[in-house]
């Protein structure tokens, strides 16, 4: 919004969760939008995740580096078409190790997937831990698009307590440390809202993980 009767503050949501709003500015925004277009084409792109039971997520999905399935990785997407996944871009990881060096200080982090899942008026994500890692290092993610209501949680159970955030298109989040393994989802995105010269309907969520694999 170009006024708020409240300026949105930086956040420490829980020891180690860290919400920053306007991240991004409105150029990063377009260019990060870009590349999740491409990245979103065949072969091995956008895809609808199904979990072991057979069930849909209603978000649909395309990794970079390592291939998430439900729940492990691979190098190619074996829930999919079968090819290998997207290479990892080194400026990408770069703007991952920039969001912990803006939110929890200077660690050593070498970035090597990202997770971007693509939430249209109607997707959601259940409360889950970020866990078939190997590494413990923060996990990054970045919003882009419709605003959204991101419910982050404990690390023990998928119910109270949980704190939920509103996330706009820009706004970063880092959760590491004692909450690495927190549990987190989305419960709802709020269609049209987001920034009308951004040209994207719907909500991306860009996560960058060390795979430690």
């Amino acid at each position: 919004m170009d006024a708020e009767l409240f300026p949105r503050e930086r956040t420490e949501v829980a020891p180690g969760a860290v919400h920053v709003p306007d991240w991004l500015d409105a150029r990063a925004q377009r260019e990060l939008l870009e590349a999740c277009r491409t990245w979103a084409g065949p072969p091995a792109g956008l895809r609808t995740v199904r979990t072991p039971g057979g069930a849909a997520m209603t978000a649909r999905q395309v990794c970079l580096g390592w291939h998430w399935y439900p729940y492990a990785y691979a190098r190619t997407v074996v829930d999919g078409d079968g090819t290998p996944v997207k290479p990892f871009p080194e400026w990408l990881g770069e703007l991952g190790r920039r969001a912990v060096r803006d939110t929890l200080g200077e660690q050593e982090t070498a970035y090597d997937i990202a997770l971007i899942n693509f939430y249209d008026a109607d997707a959601r994500m259940g409360m889950h831990r970020d866990s078939d890692e190997k590494s413990p290092a923060p996990v990054v993610s970045l919003s882009l698009g419709d605003t959204c209501v991101f419910r982050f949680g404990n690390t023990d159970t998928r119910t109270r307590p949980y704190t939920d955030v509103a996330l706009r298109s820009g706004d970063l989040f880092v959760f590491g440390g004692p909450s690495r393994l927190a549990y987190h989802g989305v419960p709802k995105v709020h269609p049209g809202t987001a920034p009308p010269e951004l040209g994207l309907t719907g909500r991306l969520n860009v996560t960058l993980r060390v795979s430690g694999l």
